[in-house]
């Protein structure tokens, strides 16, 4: 599910990929806002790119990498930055 028809809302997109069990990978930062302040629905894994600057095929590679190592999102919220990555629990409901 992409972001790119202009008419979906983070709300909508979050709502989405909860109902139908999808991760969420993102530059967006309103999605922790949205979980952990507001409380809406969690989607099964939320990976969040934090990075000053990239070479376009840098977040993808990096995704690779790190599903690759087998390291466990589902549940969390997790934020990546060229320093290392750090991991939330998403709230359960």
């Amino acid at each position: 599910m992409a972001e790119t028809e202009g008419t979906s809302t983070d709300v909508d997109v979050l709502a989405r990929a909860a109902a139908e069990k999808r991760w969420i990978v993102t530059f967006d930062r309103d999605y922790g806002e949205l979980i952990f302040a507001r409380g809406l629905a969690a989607p099964p894994a939320v990976i969040l790119f934090r990075m000053k600057s990239y070479r376009p095929d840098a977040p993808g590679r990096m995704l690779a990498a790190l599903l690759e190592a087998g390291s466990e999102f589902e549940g969390q919220f997790v934020l990546v930055e060229e320093t290392g990555l750090r991991k939330r629990p998403l709230p359960s409901r």
